[in-house]
């Protein structure tokens, strides 16, 4: 009779074994996605210091005598930082890389590099380059609006432009 009492040690059954693997599986991704975002926090955060050194350097640029031109390029790429700031707070807040503002960081860059060269200075096989580049870009602006949703019923994209106009009017 005791022999029926003592707990067998037999081997886990099949459903036990697909819940252990899938705990394991779900744990593994859990911790992965912790290193991750603790990455991309830490770029953020350099990110942010990379933007505080650029914007007293633009102040310091902004004494006389003035460099119109050096203004100009750090102003922009002040501009580029602040969008890839804002791309890894998306990240950070939605766990996806947003299309419409990776496309706009890549648009501005490129425009930036016009600007600062100067269109006159720059061979015309660049500006041809170039411009079919934004035309790609824009393109993929468009494009975007007719992909089918990323996630299932959510539609980022058209969430973050209604929180936009909401908090606009």
């Amino acid at each position: 009779m005791q022999d029926s009492i003592k707990p067998s040690y037999s081997s886990l059954t099949e459903t036990e074994e697909r819940w252990s693997i899938n705990s394991s599986r779900a744990y593994l991704v859990k911790t992965l996605e912790t290193v991750q975002d603790l990455i991309v926090v830490s770029l953020c955060i350099g990110l942010f210091c990379v933007m505080v050194i650029q914007l007293r350097a633009m102040f310091f640029s902004l004494l006389p005598p003035l460099n119109f031109h050096g203004v100009t390029a750090d102003i922009l790429f002040l501009l580029i930082l602040v969008e890839l700031f804002r791309l890894l707070i998306i990240y950070l807040q939605e766990q996806r890389v947003s299309i419409g503002v990776a496309v706009e960081v890549a648009i501005v860059s490129v425009l930036r590099e016009f600007i600062v060269r100067g269109v006159l200075e720059v061979q015309w096989t660049q500006i041809l380059a170039g411009c079919a580049f934004l035309v790609v870009m824009a393109l993929l602006l468009v494009v975007r609006v007719w992909l089918p949703p990323t996630f299932e019923g959510i539609d980022p994209e058209k969430q973050f432009s209604m929180r936009k106009r909401k908090e606009s009017h």
